[in-house]
């Protein structure tokens, strides 16, 4: 039921300096039941087709800056409704840059890592034509386990897509980046945060810029 439920997208951009910055790398659907204030988190694969708009869902926000600047979010909000069948009431887009300074923000945050990876291709930002092509790309391993993650280690983790085993899934992707927010939202409503006007104001300011 759709009746005392507020529904946000949750939007990842690489943004400037990253190939395909303008495309939705990460698409979540927060879902807020108010009578309980449960939230539910559904992760939307980006390579969804939408057959109404001939596009996969994470191009939408691409293709809607082309034709008219700043109607991207407006456009993705509109495809999600589509893909989900929910109403979409509000949307938020931040950059790779942006997540990073929101995770250090509040401290960085605890993620329990279900599985021991390693991912041999992670992309490095700026790299992207190297030669040879392994110059294009990081090791990024994690350790299963309780894991303190600042800002670019958070990054990693929800975008490795290529990690070895069934963490190379979109499915374990999704459940990684559902983790994550789970976890900076825990960080975000801590006394820790909540009670210190420094944190608050960086938060503020960093969704702002990004």
């Amino acid at each position: 039921s759709t009746v005392n439920r507020t529904n946000i997208a949750l939007l990842g951009v690489g943004g400037a300096g990253h190939e395909g910055g303008e495309l939705t790398d990460s698409i979540l659907i927060a879902s807020i039941y108010h009578p309980t204030d449960q939230i539910s988190l559904i992760s939307i694969p980006r390579d969804a087709w939408i057959e109404q708009l001939k596009l996969k869902v994470n191009a939408v926000n691409y293709y809607g800056e082309q034709k008219e600047v700043g109607s991207g979010l407006a456009r993705t909000k509109e495809a999600l409704e589509l893909v989900s069948g929910l109403p979409i009431h509000y949307s938020l887009l931040i950059d790779f840059s942006g997540f990073i300074k929101a995770i250090d923000a509040v401290g960085g945050i605890t993620v329990e890592v279900a599985n021991t990876f390693d991912d041999y291709k992670y992309p490095i930002p700026g790299k992207e034509n190297a030669e040879p092509e392994s110059d294009r790309y990081e090791h990024v391993h994690f350790d299963a386990g309780k894991t303190q993650m600042d800002g670019v280690t958070a990054l990693k983790y929800v975008r490795s897509r290529h990690a070895l085993g069934v963490e190379g899934s979109d499915f374990a992707r999704s459940s990684r980046q559902q983790k994550v927010i789970r976890a900076f939202l825990s960080k975000l409503i801590s006394k820790n945060t909540v009670f210190n006007p420094e944190r608050i104001n960086t938060l503020k300011s960093t969704v702002s810029d990004s």
